[in-house]
């Protein structure tokens, strides 16, 4: 009996430490499994967050957001609800471009602003799909499209170290994808020519050996692998970036290296655009502050003879395509002047102009630019995305004011005010032919003066930026609209980000609130611009637009059209050629070429256009 109580009692022991430590190693293995399950899950979330993230754009005039492939995937309606937490990346109260750079003119007055600045929330950014394998469709599918929009449709390649540059990765979730898509051969020419910057460019053997070369006459080596064109700056900040575009066509044409002499006014503005190299010539350049000893293209023609492969020649000429120097200009354009400029081993380029349709008359270059550019009028809107990138200090301006002011309105109207001193009509003159323009081609809605009735409430907006030296400008037209109803119920907000009052030569600061107004207009929806700027050329072609050309206005007389919609995306040429190569006699070389047209805003320049426009 006492063996049967001791073994009863033995089991009840067992019994109660059983019923503990059960329940606690059931509950460890499921807590065990469920947060492994939990960490494989939450990496498969971040993941396809990360992949997903940089494919989100705002929906306009909401509170949600779309993905661009939506439609790949086959989800309509397929939108992301906003969270409460802010993005530590967007900076709040975006100040105008004035505020932001530190203005030295403490009479100035500060930037428009219509509202405060608000923040964007951070995107709650997760998969669209439970099911894991959809996920998985999903993900691959935007990273495929991410990966064609983020590059340019192979404009750009991947090797960059982002942090070097944030523009050039992520200036397209800013714009509307480009319908115009860049040629195979285009995309060819550009990786030859990153190989050939790459063997030849500051620091190779090649480049320290012809540097070292002086200006004295020598038998010159046709056979170098190395060659170089050097481009210098000229007038304004729009000219310096439409001939910097042109330079390097004609480098491309010409197997040469593009470098660029660029002063303390031009270093803060782009990043470098070609994978492992430089582009910017170095101080150590023989010639860098003096070039009155450098033989000239001019001297050349009026000198020497170029029919023997024998004749002398320097290593280095100076090549000046200004439009003050149109008589040598003239030349450029035909092949007997490219044979000699190919025997140079460095062309010192100096050019206000935008000298491109100049090339396409060089019959040595024609098939070559035909195959590159089969849309003639895509040549800037191409080459100026593949090279110039806002550097950081500019594009954290650009970001801040874009997503302060302009990233929530339905469009986004960009309106480029210049005036040049030769005629200065009254600014309310200029103000009336904007407002004319505008009206005339519902870019902005009218006013309901007589308080009438109105059409419903429409829920959308329209952001103006007026980029102007003048405050004036963005005043009036906000006074304008914050005063009176329009009878479309729009509400109608205008920014200027700055006024400088003057244009200012050699200036730093300057020039990089230029740059960034020229990059924020290339992001708008339709641009105003005006004549015979280049400002405004170099905005409508970044982004792919035909603008409207306001005509020029004198006095106080209102012209009639106020404006004139572009032929092409392309920059002008205001002093293109006037002779034929074959017998010296004057031509008009849109008779000769089918794609070249005299300019809306200078009659006697000639822009590229597609087909038969």
């Amino acid at each position: 009996m006492d063996k049967v109580g001791r073994g009863f009692k033995s089991f009840r022991t067992l019994l109660v430490v059983a019923s503990i430590t059960l329940p606690i190693l059931i509950t460890f293995t499921l807590i065990h499994q469920n947060s492994v399950f939990d960490l494989v899950h939450g990496f498969n979330v971040l993941d396809a967050r990360a992949h997903n993230a940089s494919n989100i754009v705002l929906k306009q005039g909401t509170q949600n957001v779309t993905t661009k492939n939506a439609s790949i995937q086959g989800v309509q309606n397929a939108t992301v609800k906003t969270g409460g937490e802010k993005d530590h990346n967007i900076i709040p109260d975006a100040a105008p471009i004035d505020k932001v750079l530190g203005n030295k003119n403490q009479n100035a007055k500060p930037g428009i602003l219509e509202e405060p600045a608000q923040t964007l929330p951070l995107l709650d950014i997760g998969p669209k799909n439970s099911s894991f394998e959809d996920g998985e469709n999903v993900v691959s599918l935007s990273s495929t499209t991410i990966s064609k929009d983020k590059l340019l449709d192979g404009l750009l390649v991947s090797s960059f170290d982002e942090a070097s540059c944030f523009s050039r990765y992520r200036s397209y979730l800013y714009r509307k994808t480009s319908p115009h898509k860049p040629s195979k051969y285009l995309i060819s020419k550009l990786r030859n020519y990153e190989h050939l910057h790459r063997s030849c460019g500051p620091s190779t053997k090649f480049y320290n050996k012809i540097m070292r070369k002086g200006t004295k006459f020598n038998k010159i080596d046709v056979s170098t692998k190395c060659k170089y064109l050097v481009w210098t700056a000229a007038n304004g900040l729009g000219n310096r970036i439409v001939t910097l575009v042109a330079a390097f066509l004609y480098a491309i044409l010409t197997d040469r290296v593009l470098l660029v002499k660029f002063g303390a006014d031009m270093s803060g503005l782009f990043c470098e655009p070609f994978p492992d190299s430089s582009w910017l010539l170095s101080r150590s350049f023989p010639y860098w502050k003096d070039q009155k000893h450098i033989e000239t293209y001019e001297n050349i023609l009026n000198n020497f003879k170029v029919n023997s492969s024998q004749v002398l020649l320097p290593p280095f000429l100076i090549l000046n395509l200004q439009h003050t120097h149109d008589r040598h200009n003239n030349f450029f354009h035909c092949d007997g002047s490219q044979d000699l400029l190919r025997k140079i081993s460095v062309l010192i380029l100096r050019s206000d102009q935008y000298f491109v349709p100049s090339l396409f008359m060089i019959p040595s270059f024609r098939e070559e630019l035909s195959k590159m550019f089969p849309q003639k009028d895509t040549v800037f809107h191409h080459l100026g995305r593949y090279l110039l990138h806002p550097s950081n200090e500019a594009w954290e301006i650009i970001r801040k004011f874009y997503e302060a002011h302009l990233a929530r309105a339905n469009e986004r109207i960009g309106v480029q005010i210049r005036l040049f001193n030769t005629h200065r009509p009254p600014h309310q003159t200029v103000i009336n032919e904007i407002v004319s323009c505008t009206l005339q081609h519902k870019l902005l809605p009218d006013f309901n003066a007589q308080k009438s009735v109105v059409s419903p409430l429409k829920k959308t907006s329209k952001a103006v930026l007026v980029a102007s030296l003048f405050s004036e400008y963005g005043e009036k037209l906000k006074t304008m609209y914050q005063t009176n109803k329009t009878v479309t119920r729009e509400v109608i907000r205008v920014y200027q980000p700055s006024h400088e009052e003057r244009q200012k030569s050699n200036d730093d600061m300057h020039n990089i609130k230029a740059w960034t107004e020229i990059y924020l207009l290339s992001l708008c929806d339709a641009l105003v611009t005006s004549p015979k700027s280049t400002f405004g050329y170099v905005a409508h072609s970044l982004g792919g637009l035909k603008p409207w050309i306001l005509k020029r206005a004198y006095n106080e007389t209102i012209p009639d059209p106020p404006c004139r919609h572009a032929k092409s995306m392309e920059p002008c040429f205001h002093y293109p050629p006037k002779y034929d190569c074959r017998d010296n006699s004057t031509v008009d070389f849109t008779s000769l070429f089918h794609y070249m047209k005299h300019c809306e805003d200078v009659s006697g320049g000639l822009k590229l256009v597609n087909g038969n426009h």
